[in-house]
Order: C-alpha cells, then sequence, then structure tokens
C-alpha cells in the first residue's frame, strides 16, 4: 500500500521545507496560459489604465463597457468548464491570471469580484439547470456577478445574519427580506448570491441566486470610498424578491459551508492579486530609479535605494 502523504498546514511553509508537488511554477503553465495572460496584460495597459481616472470618476457606462469587452475577448471564463462555454482551466492556471487582471485597480476588483465570489458559488453549488442556464452568460460578461453575504449588523459573524426566506404556499418559491450592505459590483449585478436563513432559523442559512431585475429588489446609493473608487459598492434591500426553489444552491442549510469556501478562494486570490500589484510597483520603481540621476548617477546605483 503506498503510503499516504500528510497534508500541508496553512503557512507551514515558513518552518518547513513543503513536498515538491506542493511547489507550482510559472513553467509549468501551458501555451494557452501564457497567451490568456498576455492578453490580460494588454487589455489592462492598452484600455484600463489610459481610463483610470475617468474610472475612477464613474463615468456613465464605462465599467460595463470594458468589462463586456474583457467578456468578449474571453478573459472571464478561465475555471468555467467548457460545456458552460468556459476555458476550463485548472485551479493554479487561473489564480496565475489573477495577478495581472488585479493591475486594473477598480476594473481589476469588478472583474475579479465577478470570476471569483460571484460566479464560483454558481459553479460549484449550482443545480445543472441553473448552470447551464447562468454560467455561458457569465463566462461571456453578458451577465456580471455579485456576492450578497455581508449585513449592517453582521460582517465577519456572518452566521448572526437578518435576511429572512419565507417558502411560498406552494413550496415552489421563497421571499426574501432584508438588506445587505457593501457589496462589490451591487448596482450592477445581473446575478446575486443572497445568503438568507429560512424562517429565520440559524441552522436553515442558506444561498439563493437572485436573478436581477426582481420585484422587491432595490439598490442603494454607492458608498463613497477612499480606494478602488471607480468599483461598485452598495447596499441591497430585499422586500419579498420572489426566488425560485431551483435557485437555492446546495441544500437548505448548506450556506455557512458555501460562505466560508467562497471567502477562503476569494482571499486567496485577493493574496495573489497583492502580488500582482506589488510587481507593478517594483518594476515602476526600477525604471524610474534608472531614469533619475543624483550627482551623475542612476539613483538605482545607491544602496539604500536598492
Amino acid at each position: 500500500m503506498a503510503e499516504a502523504t500528510a497534508a500541508v498546514k496553512g503557512c507551514s511553509f515558513l518552518i518547513e521545507d513543503p513536498p515538491a508537488e506542493v511547489i507550482h511554477t510559472s513553467e509549468e503553465l501551458s501555451d494557452d496560459v501564457e497567451m490568456m495572460a498576455d492578453t490580460i496584460r494588454k487589455f489592462i495597459d492598452n484600455k484600463v489604465i489610459p481610463r483610470a481616472e475617468e474610472i475612477d470618476e464613474m463615468k456613465e457606462g464605462l465599467m460595463l463597457e470594458l468589462f463586456h469587452e474583457a467578456g468578449e475577448l474571453g478573459l472571464l471564463m478561465a475555471e468555467i468548464p467548457e460545456e458552460y462555454d468556459g476555458m476550463g482551466l485548472g485551479f493554479f492556471d487561473a489564480v496565475y491570471l489573477v495577478q495581472y487582471m488585479a493591475a486594473g485597480g477598480s476594473f481589476g476588483t469588478a472583474s475579479m469580484a465577478h470570476v471569483g465570489i460571484g460566479t464560483l458559488p454558481i459553479l460549484f453549488f449550482g443545480q445543472p439547470e441553473l448552470k447551464e442556464r447562468l454560467l455561458p452568460d457569465l463566462a461571456t460578461g453578458a451577465k456580471m456577478a455579485a456576492y450578497a453575504l455581508t449585513e449592517p449588523g453582521a460582517g465577519s459573524d456572518a452566521m448572526s445574519a437578518k435576511c429572512k426566506a419565507v417558502p411560498t404556499e406552494d413550496g415552489e418559491a421563497y421571499l426574501l427580506t432584508g438588506n445587505k450592505q457593501f457589496i462589490t459590483n451591487g448596482a450592477w449585478a445581473d446575478v446575486v448570491t443572497v445568503f438568507a436563513k429560512v424562517n429565520g432559523e440559524d441552522d436553515k442559512f442558506t444561498a439563493f441566486v437572485v436573478e436581477v431585475p426582481a420585484d422587491g429588489y432595490e439598490v442603494a446609493p454607492e458608498e463613497h470610498k477612499m480606494g478602488i473608487r471607480g468599483s461598485s459598492t452598495c447596499a441591497l434591500r430585499f422586500k419579498d424578491v420572489k426566488v425560485p426553489k431551483g435557485n437555492i444552491l446546495g441544500e437548505i442549510g448548506d450556506g455557512g459551508k458555501i460562505a466560508l469556501n467562497i471567502l477562503n478562494l476569494g482571499r486567496l486570490k485577493l493574496g495573489i492579486g497583492a502580488v500582482g500589484g506589488a510587481k507593478i510597483a517594483m518594476n515602476d520603481s526600477v525604471k524610474s530609479g534608472a531614469q533619475r540621476a543624483q550627482s551623475n548617477t542612476a539613483i538605482v546605483r545607491f544602496g539604500m535605494i536598492q
């Protein structure tokens, strides 16, 4: 019998050498992934960064215009299986691409929320009919996704949520009532994963997919933020919003499992996005240091700068 491989614990790499099989490098990536990475870089450099000021001023229609263009180029479909019109790339391929999309600032925030916490709940936990209906449009950017977990009184302690889902008399749907806060892509989303407690019961915390527009669904004004100002961050309000039972993710009571697993993936990708931003900052700093001279010496040559 083959000897079992011990699980690698988080951050253990700081105190011990990890096994070779858990280390992944860019040299392992396929030509297709490298081509997609190059396409993302060019799109961000040529389309997004030159309009960064307009994006942060929230010029009407601009973010969605860029989002749809990115979708047409195939930049939003990495993890979606081919059967749903995606590329079907593996997790490490998709994570590698995140560092380049993150360079888009506010655009990176909107697009990463869409492909990550917006789309993945449906991909991993959606019923077959729901995935067939929604994933192709999410893959191409025809629709934008959002993830609504946080509430005015429920942040890190998501299980204290007050949003409630009451089944209809015929048992074919649920009526959602409550408020969500700080929802990325809130003003633009066509598809929103919403977490609520069935009949207000703690053990029935459940994930529902709300398709917008919907009666009783309201988007509050944009939040005023210090950074990533071009991304949409809004409160969402639900008053008897009707959701078919086929739009439940997983089973009744699976909301906690779904919420935490999706957030864990999102946090991992945020870390990779920060690495991508750091690479850009370092490269720009080196370029600037090579161009600026003091005492006829490029400052990049000075020990403190190095």
